[in-house]
């Protein structure tokens, strides 16, 4: 059967109080020549993470997959060859002060004091022209990894409970990666690539969402910053810092943000919200204000990946494109009935070296697509249960990423589209 590309205008509260638009989009179906995804990979588990808190990287060439687990009752990272059964290494992570408290922030593995230390989920970047390997403990460390052996490239004391996962990213625009933390108690920690740090601030209220670094934009004349959400105000607070960690700006979001990323558009870099009912809101990263605010008919929304253009969204079995500019819900893209979706991610699955947005959705199963919204594969593996968004790897060596989906016991299950 054809495609069927359905229009229909999205109805949407407009105007008021909310400032929430309307607009019209495309609901692009599902094709039934659709092609099928095949099992390429599968790992063995790693016990001690619900399969959320993996990364990848490529080390001298190769995909590695790293993973947060337990081994013999202490918390450890695992690197894993993909497409294969090796570990390369396998290091111990441990925490500063057995006594402090921990986050909970969902990227957060809790500890309840007697069994491994609880870790925040992995983020994987460079520093120095080198890959690493970021996370924060519980009792409040940051842990920087050299990705080739796991050697610990530093740690640094937060001063407060954290487990909450770190950013990379280069915050002044000279070409060096600075890392991001956060503690659950208000504090920010941004370090240089040998650990030294560069920014400090305390906030008020509690912290439970990822940072983000928000790199410089020349053409927009954009400074960069570290942007914090915090528990204080009504519902939320997000907080813009600059690289020396003073305040530019802070702001109460209308909506209750449950995920939130940095997009850059053609008018500049945005802060994207996901509500709790629903709907998109987006910051002027350059002094907070509103740019737009859309309503989505699902409920939660959970922010993804962004190209310069728009934002990818997943919602309760759909997958929406919103355009960064002013809001237009550009097309929508349902499957999996109303199984809720994670975070989009984009990634090179035909090898023509283009990304573009790719789903999995809590029963595993794997959605890839064209910007344009057209699904090119779908499928995945059986009876599992995922809650992390899609991870990238090219093991087939055909010059394009399979998916790799992580589920809740740490098994890692590649799908060749």
């Amino acid at each position: 059967m054809d495609r069927r590309v359905l229009f229909a205008t999205l109805i949407l509260l407009a105007g008021g109080a909310t400032g929430v638009g309307v607009a019209l989009f495309a609901f692009v179906g599902v094709d039934d020549a659709t092609t099928e995804t095949t099992i390429v990979w599968e790992s063995g588990p790693a016990p001690g993470d619900d399969g959320s808190g993996a990364a990848v990287a490529t080390v001298d060439g190769e995909p590695l997959l790293f993973r947060p687990a337990a081994e013999d009752g202490s918390r450890v990272v695992r690197a894993t060859a993909v497409g294969t059964d090796e570990t390369p290494w396998s290091v111990p992570v441990s925490g500063p002060d057995a006594e402090r408290g921990g986050g909970d922030a969902g990227d957060t593995n809790g500890s309840d004091g007697d069994g491994p230390v609880g870790v925040s989920g992995l983020t994987a970047g460079t520093l120095a022209g080198d890959p690493v390997v970021a996370l924060t403990t519980a009792p409040g460390e940051l842990v920087v990894l050299d990705a080739a052996d796991g050697t610990e490239r530093f740690a640094v004391d937060l001063g407060g409970p954290s487990g909450v996962r770190p950013a990379i990213g280069d915050l002044t625009g000279d070409g060096s990666r600075e890392v991001a933390a956060v503690t659950t108690d208000g504090g920010v920690r941004v370090v240089d690539a040998a650990g030294d740090s560069v920014a400090e601030a305390s906030l008020a209220g509690e912290i439970s969402r990822r940072p983000l670094i928000v790199e410089p934009d020349a053409e927009a004349d954009e400074r960069g910053g570290i942007a914090v959400l915090t528990t204080a105000g009504a519902p939320a607070t997000v907080h813009m810092l600059d690289a020396s960690g003073g305040m530019r700006w802070t702001t109460e979001p209308t909506v209750n943000p449950l995920s939130w990323n940095a997009a850059d558009s053609r008018d500049g870099p945005v802060l994207a919200l996901g509500g709790a009912n629903g709907n998109i809101e987006t910051l002027e990263t350059s002094d907070g204000s509103d740019r737009y605010e859309v309503g989505l008919q699902d409920l939660p929304v959970v922010i993804g990946d962004a190209d310069p253009g728009r934002v990818y969204v997943g919602g309760s079995g759909s997958v929406w494109a919103v355009d960064l500019l002013d809001g237009e819900v550009v097309w929508k893209q349902q499957y999996g009935a109303s199984t809720r979706i994670n975070e989009p991610r984009m990634g090179d699955v035909d090898g023509d070296g283009e990304l573009a947005p790719v789903v999995v959705n809590r029963d595993g199963e794997a959605l890839a697509m064209t910007q344009q919204g057209e699904v090119t594969a779908r499928g995945g593996p059986a009876e599992v249960v995922a809650y992390g968004g899609p991870l990238f790897a090219d093991i087939t060596g055909d010059g394009g990423d399979e998916v790799i989906v992580v589920a809740d016991d740490g098994t890692a299950i590649a799908v060749d589209t």
